[in-house]
């Protein structure tokens, strides 16, 4: 395997310090055997993660599309994770060819824990910085046939609130919504649940108007039921 970038190679050795094999076995249970692990949990890694920037800084965002590509293709998942906060720490100083780089870390070794904070978070910070290229590439995203990227044109509003395009949000939903899909139907509900909470009553019309699955329709509208009880 190709060695690593430099400025990525003292990683290896804090996981390799951290590592737990009795934590890395649990952890690839967990995530139905699809990955390995070093066994590092949530908490230490973010420790570590920290020592790292704090030792290191930040590389040279440039680099950064490379090393997310090197770091993906490392067998524990702890890498990827490391990939995605990497590339995060540097998003107010991408360009518009980012989205190369987001749209790999969503069709590589794709699973809800890289998807979801990669669609939130990442393409929602790049549809912010240039949102004259989010109807033609969410659209494509539609059209690929490709769940997670069409997870993530569901998600990547999640943080928006007053600023999320409604119009956008529901159709996509209704194109969506007699998908089989367990990842897709749970995600048309929670972009709609986040959305009740800035537009309830816009939510409301939308459900009641929609023949949406049974799992969509019950996360749509968790906000909106759990308001009505208090």
């Amino acid at each position: 395997m190709k060695q690593m970038h430099s400025y990525l190679q003292p990683i290896t050795a804090l996981y390799q310090q951290a590592a737990n094999p009795a934590d890395a076995a649990f952890m690839k249970k967990y995530m139905k055997d699809q990955f390995e692990y070093f066994g590092i949990r949530a908490p230490q890694q973010k420790e570590i993660r920290s020592h790292f920037f704090k030792t290191y800084g930040l590389p040279d965002p440039a680099d950064i599309p490379e090393m997310v590509q090197e770091l993906w293709i490392q067998p524990e998942r702890e890498y990827q994770y490391f990939a995605i906060d990497l590339s995060e720490k540097v998003m107010k100083k991408i360009g518009e060819d980012t989205i190369e780089t987001i749209e790999f870390m969503v069709v590589n070794k794709p699973w809800w824990d890289t998807v979801d904070w990669v669609a939130s978070h990442h393409a929602g910070t790049y549809f912010i910085k240039f949102p004259q290229l989010i109807e033609a590439r969410t659209a494509a995203w539609m059209d690929s046939g490709n769940m997670w990227l069409q997870r993530t044109a569901l998600l990547f509003q999640l943080k928006y609130k007053k600023n999320t395009d409604e119009t956008l949000i529901f159709t996509y939903a209704k194109r969506l919504k007699d998908s089989k899909e367990f990842f897709i139907r749970k995600a048309i509900g929670w972009a709609l649940r986040e959305y009740s909470k800035t537009a309830p009553e816009s939510v409301i019309r939308f459900v009641e108007n929609t023949e949406l699955s049974g799992l969509s329709r019950r996360e749509a509208l968790k906000v909106i039921e759990r308001n009505k009880s208090k």
